[in-house]
């Protein structure tokens, strides 16, 4: 609990509070008077270190009179804007990034407050430009709640004058003074973390020196360094993940953010001195065609962003971020809570669900922990049967559904099996009536918006939230459907008409989306929703606040399942990552052990020819479920560590992965193991966190794994394999 709540002022240019296991310090720099926010492990307080006030190289050294005293720490702000009518950045920063301009340098404290209620700590902090004709201020809002590992930040743009302003860009947060471990630049000790995804391949770390990135301060320090990435369009993890962190080896510290943003977005790491700033926030002008009017006496909201520095790795970081998105998914309908297992049919019929089908899965699971059932595409009529997909229209296949939506849920529900089905309601695709309806999709350069075979509903029109009212919220009351699985498989790309640019037109669209799904849950506050966007494309705080659950991939039944599953373990809580095992009447033992076990990554899911298997097969099936009852609490509320020895391919991974989760309470583990390609009799040692562990539960491969005390060894395995332990403490 924080008990110092001295504040920013004039007179106080320093101001520091505990936020748990982390200090946050405001700072004012005497000669700008620019006010800016660092966060430091409160275990490493006391390892910080005086910075050098000059550079001292020998080639300043040499430059002719005060030339030669060149400030080493630049001062940097934690408000980034940019306002239209003053001047942008120089030192060659134009194109590459927007920081530090006349519109930043010009803000000055106007007050801060720190109120503590109950167990939450909220730090407001205004700045404000008063010495210009179109007066603005900037309002910066930490929050912070006892016992997380993490802090919130919210900034809000205010325009005081009396004419519009156009903001060019703002920023959701911006951090600075990484590292205070080092006095100078720290050359060797700081690594930039990233995490890439492509379609199928979602997550992968990408970890590189500041050096290999180029992002070395200059000599003098006088032109900026930024390597501003993001994402562009409405699947916001499609490059990467909003996701950032920056560590100091040496220190063994880090520093990340997350963002909560479902369209364009981007993240900055910037350097000008010796010290590496951080800041993200929607894609700006330059970045993501992003611009917004703000009228006189008006403000703007910037995206939600959550910031945390660890003692640790990676590993640490990604659970300290994630446990933002827990007090949301805690919302969700009450049947979440178990984390029950999903059967989805799509890798069964590929497209032709029937009735018939349906049930016949249904009771060959009747043994099993399956709780819910899914439809998947291809259950609506289509003009043209061989369309792959013809959404839109959503009317019922009767050929396939002759009792409807409405029959399969009832004998669904009748043997206890919790009914879904799949919608893409986002669009309409050729072939369909909707699709014929422009007024009420989104538009382009005045054209309407077409992406492949898709147009998008414009989401702030009344007509296509009435049409879906009914098309989609009335068919699930309706048919008494108790889960969705919404899919959305293409991006809308830089942005539409509708507003003064077209990224804020993407803004404003996605933003009225989110709000249909807040209404799906008010008017059915029991269903389940299913975040699929291709798999993983909105695997991302913002969607995964307002679903029960994200698709984690459609890598449906590939061998790189395990690999990406435990990659989303940095960046999504597992208790919510869906993770499929696709099952074939023609897969021997190991083959399904190394599906199921994957599974265990997450939330189980069930595809394939389950009705097709035989008596062993399914037997497997159901002590996997009994291994996972054990597993469950550790999924739902633990902390990850991922251990790798393979090579860097995904595709065609060799070596193995072991996944060690930890209880809150420490005293079970949940390890998840995988044997790869090659490498056959390849061994490793992992080191258990202290106790006597002794097995509970054991599912898969046997003796891939084997554990004494607190050590764990991976064994010589067959190629590709899987092997479940839960351990408790003896």
């Amino acid at each position: 609990m924080t008990t110092d709540l001295t504040v920013l002022t004039a007179d106080q240019l320093t101001a520091e509070f505990a936020l748990g296991q982390t200090v946050a310090i405001y700072r004012i720099d005497p000669d700008s008077q620019l006010v800016s926010l660092m966060l430091i492990p409160a275990a490493k307080r006391d390892q910080m270190v005086a910075k050098r006030e000059f550079l001292d190289t020998h080639e300043v050294k040499m430059l002719p009179g005060t030339w030669n005293k060149m400030p080493a720490q630049k001062p940097d702000c934690l408000v980034q804007l940019q306002l239209r009518h003053l001047p942008g950045p120089g030192g060659f920063a134009q194109g590459m990034t927007m920081r530090n301009n006349p519109s930043v340098t010009g803000l000055r404290l106007e007050s801060q407050t720190a109120t503590q209620d109950g167990d939450k700590l909220t730090v407001t902090t205004v700045l404000a430009n008063t010495d210009t004709p179109m007066p603005y201020a900037c309002e910066h809002v930490l929050t912070w709640q006892e016992g997380d590992r993490f802090a919130n930040v919210q900034t809000t743009f205010i325009n005081r004058s009396e004419k519009q302003a156009t903001l060019d860009m703002l920023s959701s947060f911006s951090l600075t003074g990484m590292t205070p471990f080092a006095v100078d630049d720290a050359p060797g000790r700081l690594m930039l973390h990233r995490l890439r995804s492509i379609w199928s391949n979602e997550g992968r770390l990408d970890s590189q020196a500041f050096e290999e990135l180029h992002i070395e301060p200059t000599w003098t320090g006088h032109a900026p360094i930024s390597e501003r990435f993001g994402t562009i369009g409405s699947m916001p993890v499609r490059q990467f993940f909003p996701w950032v962190g920056v560590e100091d080896k040496q220190a063994n510290v880090l520093w990340g953010a997350q963002l909560a943003i479902a369209s364009s977005w981007q993240i900055e790491a910037y350097r000008r001195g010796d010290e590496v700033n951080l800041s993200g926030g929607i894609a700006d002008r330059e970045f993501g065609h992003w611009f917004k009017h703000i009228a006189s006496g008006q403000s703007f909201e910037a995206p939600k962003a959550t910031i945390a520095t660890v003692v640790g790795d990676v590993d640490d970081l990604g659970h300290a971020l994630t446990q933002s998105m827990v007090r949301a998914v805690d919302e969700q309908p009450a049947v979440e809570a178990d984390l029950p297992i999903v059967f989805n049919e799509w890798c069964t019929s590929w497209g032709k669900p029937t009735h018939e089908n349906m049930l016949a899965n249904a009771e060959k699971l009747a043994d099993t922990d399956t709780k819910i059932m899914v439809i998947d595409a291809g259950w609506t009529n289509r003009k043209n049967p061989e369309d792959a997909q013809e959404n839109g229209d959503w009317n019922v296949n009767t050929k396939s559904f002759p009792q409807g939506l409405e029959g399969i849920s009832k004998d669904l529900r009748d043997r206890g099996i919790l009914p879904g089905v799949w919608f893409e309601w986002e669009v309409a695709t050729i072939g369909s009536d909707a699709y014929e309806m422009n007024d009420a999709q989104l538009h382009r350069d005045g054209m309407v918006l077409t992406v492949g075979t898709r147009h998008f509903w414009d989401l702030r029109n009344p007509k296509a939230q009435d049409y879906l009212a009914t098309k989609l919220i009335k068919q699930l009351k309706d048919a008494n459907m108790g889960y969705l699985k919404v899919d959305y498989n293409d991006t809308i790309g830089l942005g539409v008409d509708g507003a003064e640019s077209l990224g804020e037109g993407l803004r404003q669209h996605v933003i009225a989306v989110q709000d249909f799904f807040r209404r799906m849950r008010r008017e059915l506050p029991e269903l389940i929703i299913e975040n699929c966007s291709s798999g993983g494309h909105r695997l991302e705080p913002s969607m995964m606040q307002i679903c029960a659950q994200g698709s984690f991939s459609d890598a449906h039944e590939t061998v790189e399942i395990p690999i990406v599953a435990a990659n989303l373990h940095r960046c999504i809580l597992p208790r919510q990552s869906q993770i499929w095992a696709v099952l074939h009447q023609c897969d021997d033992a190991k083959r399904l052990n190394y599906s199921l076990t994957a599974t265990f990554l997450g939330r189980m899911c069930l595809s394939g020819d389950i009705h097709e298997l035989e008596d062993w097969q399914l037997e497997i099936v159901k002590q996997s479920n009994i291994a996972y009852r054990d597993a469950r609490p550790i999924i739902k509320d633990g902390i990850s560590r991922i251990h790798r020895d393979m090579g860097l391919s995904y595709r065609h991974p060799t070596g193995y992965q072991t996944i060690i989760r930890q209880s809150v309470d420490g005293n079970d583990l949940l390890i998840v193991s995988h044997r790869f390609a090659d490498k056959l009799n390849a061994t490793g040692s992992i080191t258990l966190p202290d106790g006597n562990w002794k097995v509970k539960t054991d599912f898969g491969q046997p003796d891939l794994m084997t554990v004494t005390g607190n050590q764990l060894s991976i064994n010589p395995a067959p190629e590709f394999c899987g092997q479940v332990l839960v351990l408790s403490k003896a």
